[in-house]
């Protein structure tokens, strides 16, 4: 929200000065909640760690003593605590009866003031009117949100009105390489598939 606010700011032609207190939140130091320790969770923790957060995490497993050692992060077993307690939450889920509007009116509300909902995952994991709620009474401070449902959201969404949320086009995996990436495992599992061998990235394992 700081960096796109500032672009807006820099490049306005009405800008005449920078404010010296317009002021952001550091990342160093703050503890992040991730919702959702997979492997894209854990890659998450692994770069937090190079900011010196504090790692909280929430999951159906545990992950291994090692694993969390790893990274520094430490188990929520309920989710209650993970929200009460992070500056950033960040929703790394999968979309499951389970995970739909995951975070709603009384997660929110769980949530501290100063914090801010990042969602990597799939829009329906939030209920996106209790968001917009808690965006315009500043029960949480910011969003930053590469999902939404539906994609892309109605122009006259009130979430595209909004002012402390970030929102891009799904693009979390949008770069040339990672494509490249993609379509090379797609390849390895369909060889596999014909050739009569175990498939290397089984959605649903036998």
């Amino acid at each position: 929200v700081y960096l796109h606010s500032g672009c807006q700011i820099a490049v306005s032609p009405d800008t005449k000065y920078f404010a010296v207190d317009w002021l952001g939140v550091e990342v160093t130091r703050a503890t992040l909640g991730i919702i959702g320790m997979g492997s894209i969770g854990y890659k998450v923790a692994q770069r937090a760690r190079a900011f010196n957060m504090r790692i909280l995490y929430h999951n159906r497993n545990r992950r291994r003593k090692e694993e969390e050692e790893a990274v520094g992060a430490h188990y929520c077993k309920k989710m209650e605590d993970l929200l009460q307690q992070s500056d950033f939450v960040m929703l790394v889920v999968n979309l499951t009866p389970e995970t739909h509007k995951l975070i709603g009116k009384k997660e929110l509300g769980l949530m501290k003031p100063t914090a801010t909902l990042i969602n990597i995952s799939r829009g329906a994991v939030i209920d996106q009117d209790a968001l917009v709620e808690a965006l315009q009474n500043k029960v949480i401070r910011a969003a930053a949100l590469d999902v939404t449902y539906p994609e892309p959201l109605p122009r006259d969404h009130p979430l595209l009105k909004l002012k402390n949320i970030i929102i891009t086009p799904h693009i979390g995996t949008a770069t040339v390489q990672a494509i490249h990436l993609m379509a090379e495992e797609a390849i390895a599992n369909m060889l596999a598939v014909l050739n009569g061998q175990p498939i290397p990235s089984e959605v649903f394992p036998k």
